[in-house]
């Protein structure tokens, strides 16, 4: 089972198209494509949960969330899918982007709660080299690039300025993006590529992991 190129015209169609009446008119085209997006992935899921510890995933609702938002335009016009590490003792997230030109993978940790931030800011504090060793491994980094992230524009509260790896410590996030092209999502081996690239990042998530889940002293806090 592939992903059909008509789920890239629908979606070129709602961009244009983007209000209740359209919508409710093609509702039971998108239902088609919704629930071949979710088939799709749920062999994805079923193939691939025990290797990445995932516990659920989920395909996100089409419908935004318009309060807070200046563009009030009622619907998202992407497939959005979350995959989730069965916690508290595995942790980083997995998400597929699917979108007319602008499909994506990423993967890592996209909010870290305050917790968990200050968690990870020590440990770059303590042990910043073997940290910056494991996000710039060079067989992650071959695939995906380097890692992004928002960072502060200045050092954290409680940390030093003059920590030679302050640029670590001023991420509020850390997060691996790869882009796909529209033909390639729609080839055969796509599942499996993204799999591949999944895969290469098991020893970012299971570092992360196991700094979550340890006191500064390394003790477990499970």
């Amino acid at each position: 089972m592939n992903l059909e190129p008509e789920i890239f015209e629908f979606l070129k169609k709602l961009k244009k198209n983007n209000n209740r009446p359209w919508f409710k008119d093609n509702k039971s085209t998108f239902d088609t494509h919704n629930s071949n997006v979710k088939k799709y992935f749920s062999n994805f899921f079923d193939n691939n949960k025990d290797q990445f510890k995932w516990e659920s995933f989920k395909v996100f609702r089409i419908y935004k969330d318009v309060r807070f938002s200046k563009d009030k335009t009622p619907y998202k016009t992407h497939f959005a899918i979350a995959f989730h590490r069965t916690k508290p003792k595995y942790r980083g997230g997995f998400y597929i982007h699917i979108q007319p030109g602008n499909t994506f993978i990423a993967s890592g940790f996209w909010n870290p709660n305050k917790d968990d931030l200050y968690r990870i800011r020590k440990e770059i504090e303590s042990d910043g080299d073997y940290f910056r060793e494991v996000i710039e491994n060079k067989k992650i980094t071959k695939k995906w690039g380097a890692i992004h992230g928002n960072s502060l524009k200045v050092c954290p509260k409680g940390f030093d300025k003059n920590h030679p790896n302050i640029d670590l410590l001023r991420y509020k996030q850390f997060i691996f993006v790869k882009n796909f092209q529209d033909e390639m999502v729609l080839e055969d081996n796509f599942r499996d590529s993204v799999n591949n690239h999944f895969k290469l990042l098991l020893p970012f998530h299971d570092y992360f992991s196991d700094v979550l889940t340890t006191d500064l002293n390394g003790q477990s806090i499970l």
